[in-house]
């Protein structure tokens, strides 16, 4: 089953995909959807919903896919390539920092470049939405406490990034994390284990790697931070970036005005995001 958040003349509606088409509901997101349904018949329930009307997917103004989930967690450093790219050392624990609601964006919507920064970077992450509260849970219980998976894009200001340890500044700016177009159940994909992302800019692949390549999965990554954080529906997490990232390269290269950045995770699909300067 596919998810998504929908922007309409009446406000955001949560919708299924089905085919070329959105079916909208009554309910506003994916996020309250999955607050209001039993996870251990929520296919059903939703499969059952009645439509409210429809929108075809290519006239579609995808909202973030959750709007206002309660956490929002990111893992940093769990893809060996990109661990050795950065030159690091495998670390025993989940690198974890926070982001907030302010930060998401639609799959398609404009990704502004603030001007206090001059070191915008992208980075392909698979992301993953909690369908019910737990806490403390086995990895077992994890699993089965995902929603499903979706595409995220953990746009980092690496000159803020570097200002500290801490990574928040970096990773915190507003309206700076695409998030969508869909959320995917793990049914149909595998439960992500093998999946491959990819980041492009103007059409040019700049990250490539493979879910298979995750130092810490999904599961493990749920069920480590519920040891202590209780984590809800429509919680969001993203696990991380493979190499290819901009501040990797010699010489470094950052997103630029006009550029286009596509961000795409096989069986789920892309946010593409054009690239604009901030106004003012």
């Amino acid at each position: 089953m596919k998810l998504a958040t929908v922007r309409t003349a009446d406000g955001t509606r949560a919708a299924r995909l089905e085919g070329d088409r959105l079916l909208l509901f009554k309910v506003s997101d994916v996020g309250t959807l999955l607050a209001s349904t039993d996870p251990e018949s929520r296919m059903d329930a939703i499969a059952d919903l009645e439509s409210t009307g429809q929108i075809v997917v290519a006239e579609a103004s995808f909202a973030p896919l959750v709007p206002h989930p309660e956490k929002i967690f990111c893992v940093g450093l769990n893809y060996r390539g990109h661990i050795r790219e950065m030159s690091r050392a495998l670390p025993g624990y989940p690198t974890l920092f926070a982001k907030f609601a302010s930060g998401l964006i639609g799959a398609h919507d404009d990704l502004v470049l603030p001007s206090v920064s001059n070191a915008v970077d992208w980075e392909v992450e698979l992301g993953v939405v909690i369908g019910r509260q737990i806490r403390r849970a086995t990895i077992e219980e994890a699993r089965h406490a995902i929603a499903g998976f979706t595409v995220v894009n953990d746009i980092s200001m690496r000159d803020w990034q570097r200002r500290t340890t801490q990574f928040l500044q970096g990773k915190a700016f507003d309206a700076s994390t695409p998030v969508g177009p869909v959320l995917v159940t793990g049914d149909e994909i595998g439960d992500a284990a093998d999946l491959e992302v990819r980041c492009e800019v103007d059409g040019v692949v700049m990250q490539r790697g493979r879910t298979s390549d995750l130092l810490f999965g999904p599961a493990a990554i749920v069920s480590y931070i519920s040891q202590f954080a209780t984590l809800c529906p429509g919680d969001l997490i993203s696990t991380g970036t493979p190499g290819g990232v901009g501040a990797g390269r010699d010489p470094q290269v950052f997103l630029q005005p006009g550029q286009v950045l596509t961000t795409a995770i096989e069986g789920i699909g892309s946010c593409v995001n054009h690239c604009v300067a901030e106004v003012g």
